[in-house]
């Protein structure tokens, strides 16, 4: 019986999800006024940042299961910064605060700054909808 392999792992999902903030980033950036789309892109980028978070303890189980601690522990402080700037920019979005999106926005964007994303993505816009869907989380 051979290998079986799981196509949609924890880091498969991170990449995907980095790729499509960095997109969101960019469409954000060029925003000139606050409006519904730039609304869907901050939630957007505060929810994608909230679910690479939890993708951390997952890539890092089986590290600690062989018992690489080290490894795991360095692994989760380099992405420690994604919960905490989630959930700044979830309260920014919800406070309406545009002013601490962008500064946000600026430090996601040099966490961010080695994500290539190739012109010819098929990525499309996640985003749209991400403003409700954000309503919805913030009331639960």
């Amino acid at each position: 019986m051979g290998r079986v392999i799981n196509p949609d792992s924890a880091g498969r999902e991170r990449t995907r999800l980095t790729k499509a903030t960095v997109l969101a980033l960019r469409a954000l950036m060029r925003q000139t006024q606050p409006d519904d789309t730039s609304r869907d892109l901050a939630s957007f980028i505060s929810l994608a940042l909230l679910q690479i978070s939890e993708t951390i303890d997952v890539s890092v189980e089986a590290w600690e299961k062989r018992g690489y601690w080290l490894k795991a522990d360095r692994f989760r402080l380099e992405w420690e910064w994604a919960k905490h700037s989630g959930k700044q920019m979830q309260d920014a979005v919800l406070r309406d605060d545009w002013a601490e999106i962008a500064r946000i926005s600026a430090f996601v964007g040099g966490k961010l700054m080695k994500v290539v994303v190739s012109d010819k993505h098929r990525l499309g816009t996640p985003w749209v909808g991400a403003y409700q869907m954000l309503l919805k989380s913030g009331r639960e």
